[in-house]
């Protein structure tokens, strides 16, 4: 089993292997961060609150026997607030090291760490076949890789791409990981950077990846499902635009992408099925929309709520209400309550939806929790790679890059849903490997500025006069 995983991850004999140092540097590296810096130590206010947040307070619940249930302070009973991979995960951790132990914590920081590190992998083999196998008659083994490796590096190195596994004890890591390998599924069953018209990139096996890693992204954050049937016309398109069609192949493409579908199907099945049986109602991901989407139209977050969407004291009379009406009731009252409030004020809402469009790309900001030049820094550096992500993605479409209109649909969707209910910084994160790829385009793109062209049928003024002297001296003898 581990040799086919290392396998896949590898790619061997097609030419996109990416350094192994690059993912134990990688890995290495925040491991040391983790354990010198000591984000491990997570803070005990509000009875570990911060130690994941909703997704901790499930997965105790879970480790202690008590289902999947209570997302906040007090207990309140079943819940879908979240979807399950991420506080099963870190369920199975208290299970083995405690319950917000140190230990615990090192652990699930330490698993996010690896998962961020195997990224680099994908950034190395999206770089490879769209930017750097533009000549195919260099052999392989003699092909260079330069965009690839200093991806691949960039994503191993660079702080902003560390900083939500040594410190977020969430799912960004998990889902960015999960999401780069998607596109490189994508990017095989296309045969980007190989013969496309080899009918081996288009294998039952290779769509059963691709539909397995969909449904772990839809248990894990769904709100990146919005790209999945972008992603899946554009792999069919590129398959059916360059061949031959035919009823055997056109019921060979359309089998694959059913089974790909099917199993995205399957690895929901369960959640929905318990999500029926406990609360009698159809819920495919996570229930907590209505809630999110009435907290976006409260004046008093001017568009950007901050903190959880429920007071954190059990006697609180919002969180009350809560518990007495169950978690389906309140939700539902609370979306009702957003549309009344969205059609009330349209043009507070159009304008607020403005601003999470600016602030997604630029930076959400918030109250200085150090020193104010940090928080310019780290603006700075949020909105600079915005910058140079979309304009290596601009300058990709115009180069008609391999995939780039593939990552242009990531662009576009991935942030529509967040654009009408709420940005954070963190909601970037599963695009980022798409950016570090983009702005190493950008930038190796870049030539120095050529000097005026020059006619070679002109003459320099010293050489018309190196040819006219002799006639001048003939003329006057």
């Amino acid at each position: 089993m581990f040799a086919r995983l290392k396998a896949f991850f590898s790619t061997p004999g097609t030419g996109f292997r990416a350094p192994q140092r690059v993912f134990w540097i990688a890995l290495a590296v925040r491991l040391l961060y983790i354990t010198l810096a000591h984000t491990y130590r997570v803070r005990v206010i509000l009875d570990h609150f911060q130690f994941g947040w909703e997704a901790g307070r499930i997965a105790r619940a879970v480790a202690t026997g008590h289902g999947y249930a209570d997302p906040f302070l007090g207990p309140s009973g079943p819940t879908t607030w979240i979807p399950p991979l991420f506080p099963l995960l870190l369920a199975g951790v208290f299970k083995l090291f405690g319950v917000y132990t140190a230990l615990s914590a090192w652990m699930i920081l330490a698993i996010d760490s690896v998962f961020s590190a195997a990224t680099a992998l994908a950034v190395y083999e999206i770089a490879a076949r769209c930017y750097d196998l533009r000549n195919r008659a260099i052999p392989t083994g003699a092909r260079s890789y330069p965009i690839a490796l200093w991806s691949a590096w960039l994503w191993a190195l660079y702080p902003a791409a560390i900083q939500y596994s040594v410190h977020w004890i969430w799912d960004m890591s998990i889902t960015t990981f999960l999401f780069a390998w998607s596109l490189v599924v994508a990017l095989r069953v296309r045969g980007v950077g190989e013969d496309a018209d080899n009918p081996a990139n288009q294998t039952t096996r290779r769509w059963a990846v691709f539909g397995l890693l969909w449904g772990l992204i839809a248990l894990s954050n769904p709100s990146l499902l919005i790209f999945l049937p972008a992603c899946g016309l554009w792999m069919i398109w590129g398959t059916i635009s360059g061949m031959r069609l035919t009823l055997p192949a056109l019921s060979r493409i359309t089998a694959r992408a059913l089974l790909a579908a099917l199993l995205v199907a399957a690895c929901l099945a369960p959640w929905i099925w318990r999500n029926w049986r406990t609360f009698h109602t159809f819920i495919p991901t996570r229930g907590n929309l209505g809630a999110e989407l009435y907290q976006s139209t409260l004046e008093q977050n001017n568009g950007f709520p901050w903190g959880p969407t429920l007071p954190l004291a059990v006697d609180a009379p919002e969180f009350v209400r809560y518990k007495t009406l169950g978690e389906v009731a309140y939700v539902k009252e609370k979306n009702d309550a957003a549309k009344i409030a969205i059609r009330q004020h349209p043009r507070r809402i159009f304008d607020w939806t403005l601003k999470r469009v600016y602030f997604f790309w630029a930076s959400v900001p918030h109250p200085f929790e150090k020193h104010p030049s940090i928080e310019v820094v780290r603006e700075m550096d949020f909105s600079i790679l915005s910058i140079t992500g979309i304009l290596g993605l601009l300058l990709s479409l115009k180069r008609r890059i391999p995939g780039s209109w593939l990552f242009a649909f990531a662009f576009l969707l991935i942030p529509l849903l967040y654009y009408f209910v709420t940005v954070q910084a963190r909601f970037r994160h599963p695009i980022e490997p798409l950016i570090t790829i983009f702005t190493v385009f950008l930038f190796r793109s870049a030539e120095p500025r050529k000097g005026p062209h020059k006619d070679p049928r002109m003459k320099t003024p010293a050489e018309t006069s190196a040819k006219t002297e002799p006639a001048i001296q003939t003329a006057r003898a």
